[in-house]
């Protein structure tokens, strides 16, 4: 009897320990726990459909522009609110500034959020949410020259360099208004700025936001603007025109951020000179 039950305990002893064995055979065949998530790169982060993918062209300081090789202005913070409201991931997709209507007709991107201007020709190509900046286009020139170039007047008469920024607004202002003066295409607002302060143009016509950033700008003690617009404009951010539930979407957090007062805050932070809603 007691051989019997010493042969039962046995078995009993010899299944568990199969158990036991397969069970840790069954672990180690599942490899090791996850490791964290790899890093992405934004063009890595669009190609994923749960990414809002974000066309933005950064040279326009302080809307949208890299700083130490990284995003970074009021469209970033922007685009960083919008993972919140939207439950999104966002992927900032930095392409050339003529290239964003493009690549939102061909699907590449999903909105623009990069300082763009409504105009009626662009509004034939994509669908503008509401606007969230009033701006227009100013001059800027050196101090030397305020007496002859403050005036709106005296500067439509003018025969002298006038830079703007290619396939902008203040391209189409300059082109349509100016017709004595010299113009001088620049590829970016911080090339304008430096040609005007190296004396290679004579005026630059840019948005009031770079006008702004100049006034507010100490460093700048050379360069000033008379601060009056030519041009009465407003930026919005752009989706495709077939693009209803996103175009919904983000008109409601815009709205949100109106009644909670996150816009005002956040266009303070990045226009402290002069800001008009």
């Amino acid at each position: 009897m007691h051989t019997c039950r010493l042969y039962a305990w046995l078995a009993r002893v010899s299944v568990g320990l199969a158990l036991v064995l397969s069970s840790c055979g069954a672990h180690d065949g599942m490899t090791e726990p996850p490791s964290a998530p790899v890093p992405q790169t934004p063009a890595q982060l669009g190609t994923s459909p749960l990414a809002l993918r974000v066309g933005i062209a950064p040279n326009y300081p302080p809307l949208a522009f890299k700083q130490q090789g990284h995003f970074t202005g009021l469209e970033v913070d922007f685009a960083r609110g919008l993972e919140v409201e939207l439950g999104r991931r966002v992927a900032l997709v930095e392409l050339a500034w003529e290239a964003l209507v493009p690549a939102l007709e061909s699907d590449t991107i999903d909105v623009i959020m990069s300082g763009m201007s409504i105009t009626e020709a662009r509004a034939r190509q994509v669908w503008f949410v509401s606007h969230y900046l009033r701006v227009g286009q100013m001059a800027m020139f050196r101090k030397a020259d305020r007496l002859l170039l403050s005036s709106p007047t005296l500067l439509t008469l003018t025969h002298q360099r006038v830079g703007f920024v290619a396939e902008t607004t203040g391209a189409a202002y300059v082109q349509g208004h100016l017709p004595q003066a010299q113009y001088v295409p620049l590829g970016s607002t911080d090339a304008g700025l430096q040609a005007l302060r190296a004396g290679e143009i004579d005026v630059f016509v840019h948005d009031a936001v770079t006008a702004w950033r100049v006034g507010d700008n100490e460093a700048n003690d050379t360069l000033t603007s008379s601060f009056s617009p030519l041009t009465e404009e407003y930026l919005a951010w752009a989706v495709r025109p077939t693009d209803g539930a996103l175009h919904r979407d983000l008109e409601a957090v815009l709205e949100r951020w109106r009644r909670s007062g996150r816009l005002q805050a956040l266009l303070q932070k990045w226009l402290t000179f002069h800001v008009r809603g």
